[in-house]
């Protein structure tokens, strides 16, 4: 990345957007990261040691591709914001933006001088959005929490692995970034608000939160039947069937979401009875027997391969995936069509790859600047300009 502020691309949606993160790890990265592919210029103050992030591995002539998986296309300067001289930069950097990002634990960025309470007077059209484990407020708004922790607290690890199973957290940090998603989306809400000459204001996303606002079909259930939600694996609790299978080689998955699918599978399993068992008519009655059901399913797909089964099913026009590993997901035609892949080169020179936007507008792939900042790369130019 060039030491010069990036020029506006007018295509992107939020082009002329400038955004201040106060953010480390994941979910407020993520956050800034869909604000820079969208166009905004977002500058990432960090602390003088740098993102935590910037130590993980993979390293990669030292550099960490997972921080550079999510703060592409931002500029860095280094910032202790506990020294006075720093805090005005900050300050300044802030005043002269439309958007702040912090993920911070409530209070840290009031006591720094940094929080709402400080802009709001100052800059009534600032978008100030904080993201923390559980809130700004209530019984447990000051407490502190990484993506597992909010995992279990908001039910995803008690859903999570099979029936006899221990607890699993979802092997995607989805707290993390389900937050930082719902963090993006209310800013440019309220960007539009702001450009249509309304009001600033203060975007509290708390992870628990949003992290139960993704399990919409989870808490549904509870509502309306009373019971918690049990694990059952790959399978789904109320579509059968609907589930990895293993054949003679590996494992697949198939989803039978209807009685026409249904009946489908039976022609390609060669199992016409199953179609007049009473267990098995509706789809409600297959999920509540799908374990019986399953018994009856194995035996035939293990005598054949998972290239057969998945061929049969294609050809069937019934939903089927192989289980795959990142490198065979990143290798599919799909993958290429949409162009998800791109090139990136890190700091020191690199050459690595990374996933691009994986929005398309107007039929076209998003072109994202993918080169991630080194630490303070930019911080000259940053304090000249502030």
């Amino acid at each position: 990345m060039s030491a010069t502020a990036p020029t506006a691309d007018p295509t992107r949606p939020l082009a002329g957007v400038k955004v201040v993160e106060f953010c480390q790890i994941a979910s407020g990265p993520f956050c800034g990261m869909l604000l820079a592919d969208f166009g905004a210029e977002v500058v990432k103050v960090e602390p003088p040691e740098g993102d935590a992030m910037r130590t993980w591995p993979p390293l990669s002539d030292g550099y960490s591709e997972n921080f550079a998986s999510l703060n592409r296309g931002k500029r860095s300067i280094a910032l202790d914001l506990k020294q006075p001289a720093d805090l005005e930069v900050a300050r300044r950097l802030v005043l002269d933006a439309d958007v702040l990002v912090e993920n911070s634990r409530p209070g840290a960025m009031q006591r720094l001088g940094l929080g709402w309470d400080w802009f709001a007077p100052r800059k009534p059209a600032l978008v100030y959005a904080s993201i923390s484990a559980y809130g700004q407020d209530g019984p447990r708004g000051g407490e502190g929490g990484f993506d597992v922790t909010v995992q279990a607290a908001a039910g995803v690890m008690s859903v999570t692995g099979e029936a006899d199973g221990a607890p699993v957290k979802a092997g995607v940090p989805l707290a993390d970034f389900a937050s930082g998603l719902y963090a993006a989306y209310t800013i440019a809400a309220l960007l539009a608000r702001v450009r249509a000459g309304g009001a600033g204001g203060h975007i509290d996303v708390p992870m628990f939160a949003a992290t139960l606002g993704i399990s919409a079909l989870q808490t549904s259930e509870y509502f309306g039947t009373g019971r918690n939600p049990r694990k059952l694996g790959s399978a789904h609790p109320r579509n059968a069937p609907y589930q990895a299978y293993a054949a003679s080689d590996g494992w697949f998955v198939i989803a039978a979401g209807n009685n026409r699918l249904w009946q489908s599978v039976c022609g390609v399993v060669g199992t016409p009875e199953l179609l007049a068992d009473e267990r098995f008519t509706t789809p409600t009655l297959r999920a509540k027997h799908q374990t019986e059901l399953k018994a009856l399913l194995d035996p035939h797909f293990a005598a054949r391969s998972v290239e057969h089964w998945l061929a049969a099913f294609a050809a069937a026009g019934v939903p089927h995936a192989p289980i795959n590993g990142y490198g065979e997901a990143l290798a599919d035609p799909q993958a290429a069509h949409l162009k998800l892949v791109r090139p990136q080169v890190l700091p020191g020179g690199h050459a690595t790859r990374t996933v691009g936007c994986p929005v398309r507008l107007d039929g076209r792939t998003v072109e994202v600047d993918t080169t991630p900042p080194a630490l303070d790369e930019h911080g000259a130019l940053l304090r000249g300009k502030a």
